[in-house]
This record gives C-alpha cells, structure tokens and sequence, in this order.
C-alpha cells in the first residue's frame, strides 16, 4: 500500500521574494510548510546573498517549472570595482584589490560589449555539473575543471548609476547567463576586477514584478488565519497563479475530453490548429479564458500532439 502523503493537493505558482542571505532550498521548504503543499519546487536557484522573484511551483505545477528554468531573467546588481574575489562575490576570498581609475567613457564601451549574443565561461561556483559534480564543489577543494563556453544573449544592459567604485546595473539575459561572471569579466576589461555587491532578480519571463510576495507576509496571513481560526488557505490560496503562467509564450492547441483521455494515458492525439513542430499547451475546450490547461505536448514525427508533462486528475 502506497504510503499517503503528507500535506494538501494545492497546485499553482507562488512569486516568492527570497530573501537575503536565505539559500532558494530553504526558502522552498519554508513555503512548503506555510502552505502544508504535498509537493513544490522552485524554477532556478538564487544566491544566498541574492534576492528578489523565486518562482515557487505547488503540486501538478512541478511538472511545468522547466518551462520557468529554461526563460529569460531580469537582474539588478550592484558591482563593487577594484576588487576581484574568488567567487565574483560579496561572499569569495579576496584575489586582487587594484586602484579605480575608470572614466564614464571607458565604461560605457565595456559594456557595450556585453550587450547582444555573446559566449560565456561558467563560474567555478556555479550549479552546473562536471563528472555528476556541481562544480562549486570542486571549487572548494581548489580543483579547477575544464568548462565550455556557452552562448548566452543580453537582450538589455542599462547603466543606473557610476559613482566611485560602485556600478549598478539592470541587465535582462537569457536562460543560463552567470551575472557573476559577467560582472567578473566586466572587472577584467577594465583593469582593476571587480565582484557582485549585491544582486536581486526582478522578473522571471513575463511574471509581474507586483506579485512578489515577501516570506514576511507568508508568516502574517498564516498568523491572522490562526488567529482568526480559518484555514490558512482562505489567505495564501488567493497569492497562487495558475499553473499554466509557467508555459506562457508556447503555442495553444484546443482538444475534446476524449483526446484529453488519451493523451493522460500516454497516447498521441491529433489536433487540427496544431503548429508543424515544438511544444504546445493543450486546453480542453474552444478558447483559453474558458478551457481547462491539462499541460504541455510535443508534436511528434506524424504531426501528432504527444504527451510530454500532462496533469493528472484529481
């Protein structure tokens, strides 16, 4: 007999703001417990010393969070010049302190190189994993490890303040971009090195900024529900967006309750809008305001809609 799990069946996307020095684990099952989920995983891990948008998936919603993973982010950071760490941290062992001498000119021409699709070498702290290693455990044992560069794009990269050894920026990438590294490499051009001071993630693909919701207001309703003797849910339920936010900019493609059957018991269906190759999200019903998201399909070599993270009822 299956062991039964602990928690409700709740699904959906919470836009948690981590909080500084909190690791994205921890914050996870901090919102796991307020919200007593039987399951959730968070789309892409920030720093300890990172703040700012943790999208957090809750039940059927995990299945979707690779969606989350593979989007754009938007950052802003602070970087400190004049100093070059071992991690390109506030957080890393100091490597080489050099004077600032920089004009506005010469930083400006830096980071114009930044800008557009680039390549880019992860950091040795970074999650990426060499051999089933993370290398940031190599990192810590001093070993070096051989990495490939990767292509990455900076879509924007605006300059909000110079002001002595100090350089905030906003910067919007692509999927797997290291703003360590790029802040390092910054460092590197101009001479003198330099580490990320602080950073905070201000958007998540086209998740909006304003439903961010703090750990701190978690705690809140969780203690008014208590005081108030009603579920937590009548409080935190309402801060969830659907599961479905996670696939946005994927193509639609419209299915009957018949086809939707199958395609939850593995079987490819056809659809008459669907496009000629990629994924789609599958709606049972005729429009997405009033059709039910059952998840995401690949089309497959005979043009079929194939299941690839479809929901289960429950």
């Amino acid at each position: 007999m299956a062991k039964k799990r602990k928690g409700r069946p709740i699904n959906g996307v919470l836009l948690l703001d981590k909080p500084y020095e909190m690791s994205s684990n921890h914050a996870l099952q901090r919102a796991k417990r307020i919200y007593f989920a039987q399951k959730a995983g968070h789309t892409g891990a920030l720093d300890p010393l990172a703040t700012g948008m943790l999208p957090i998936c809750f039940g059927e919603g995990t299945k979707f969070s690779q969606f989350l993973l593979d989007t754009d982010k938007t950052y802003q950071v602070t970087a400190k010049l004049g100093i070059r760490t071992t991690t390109s941290d506030a957080d890393g062992e100091v490597v080489s302190e050099k004077p600032v001498t920089v004009s506005n000119d010469q930083l400006n021409a830096a980071l114009d190189s930044f800008r557009g699709d680039t390549k880019q070498i992860p950091s040795m702290y970074s999650a990426l994993k060499y051999q089933g290693q993370p290398l940031y455990k190599y990192a810590r044992e001093g070993i070096e490890v051989p990495r490939e560069s990767r292509d990455i794009t900076v879509f924007r990269l605006d300059l909000l303040r110079f002001e002595d050894d100090e350089v905030d920026l906003d910067i919007h990438v692509s999927k797997g971009t290291y703003i360590r590294t790029i802040i390092d490499d910054l460092g590197e051009l101009l001479g003198c090195g330099a580490h990320v001071a602080q950073l905070r993630r201000t958007a998540v693909g086209n998740y909006p900024t304003d439903k961010m919701v703090t750990m701190d207001a978690l705690n809140a309703l969780l203690e008014k529900a208590q005081a108030e003797d009603v579920p937590p849910s009548v409080y935190l339920d309402p801060l969830l967006l659907p599961m479905k936010t996670a696939c946005d900019g994927i193509p639609v493609v419209f299915v009957d309750d018949m086809s939707a059957n199958f395609l939850r018991h593995g079987n490819p269906v056809q659809c008459s809008n669907a496009p000629l190759d990629g994924l789609v999200q599958v709606y049972i019903g005729d429009d997405i305001e009033n059709g039910e998201f059952i998840g995401v399909g690949q089309i497959d070599d005979n043009g079929l809609v194939s299941p690839k993270r479809i929901t289960v009822l429950n």
